[in-house]
């Protein structure tokens, strides 16, 4: 079977700085039938292990540490065995959801191989220190988390977020892939490189 992307969506609570959302979480697998990796790990371990079936997590690899992306990393792991793989710059958000749960510091250009595709690692901080994206030339797709959205970037009004550093990241690191890369975000629907590109000085303009 040729290599797929899947989405489970979950659903749960986001909560930082005292606040607490009601959120609708994409969860991306990426793989064929016999072999997965699964991005983000959102809210519902027993939905996305659902997903999986029978197939073998090669890891758990997180977008970035605010809760809503990682609150089923400890479940996952205890159910696969699989490493989860979070950039270290956001290690004090992860322990403050999964203290004591080891992670894989992962780098910008890191790469993972499952079904014959490879997902290479692309930080771009801004809604977090460590936020990542994670770019599978072979499937035309790049995984956003919070970082692009359709309609632009993540939210910055909160801790540890920097409104011109994922403006930087955006153009610098998302925006140069080829305008018809799909884009996969971590909330809500998918859209395009080219689609979001023509907004980008709207963005700046706005200013949030």
């Amino acid at each position: 079977m040729s290599p797929r992307v899947e989405r489970v969506v979950t659903s749960g609570i986001f909560s930082l700085d005292g606040q607490d959302f009601e959120v609708d979480n994409n969860v991306w697998i990426i793989g064929d039938d016999s072999d997965v990796i699964i991005v983000d790990a959102a809210h519902d371990a027993e939905a996305i292990l659902a997903a999986v079936g029978d197939r073998r997590v090669r890891a758990i690899v997180c977008t970035h540490a605010h809760n809503d992306h990682v609150n089923a990393a400890r479940a996952l792991v205890a159910a696969t065995s699989a490493a989860v793989c979070l950039h270290p710059a956001d290690a004090m958000l992860w322990d403050a959801v999964n203290d004591g749960v080891p992670f894989t510091e992962l780098a910008d250009g890191d790469r993972w191989e499952v079904a014959g595709v490879v997902l290479e690692a692309i930080h771009t901080p801004g809604h977090s220190p460590g936020g990542i994206c994670l770019y599978a030339p072979d499937l035309g797709v790049v995984l956003t988390g919070d970082t692009l959205f359709a309609g632009g970037p993540g939210a910055t009004g909160r801790s540890f977020s920097d409104f011109p550093t994922i403006l930087e990241s955006i153009r610098e690191r998302l925006l140069t892939l080829p305008p018809d890369t799909r884009v996969l975000t971590g909330h809500g629907d998918e859209t395009t490189i080219g689609a979001e590109a023509a907004d980008y000085d709207a963005w700046v303009a706005r200013g949030h």
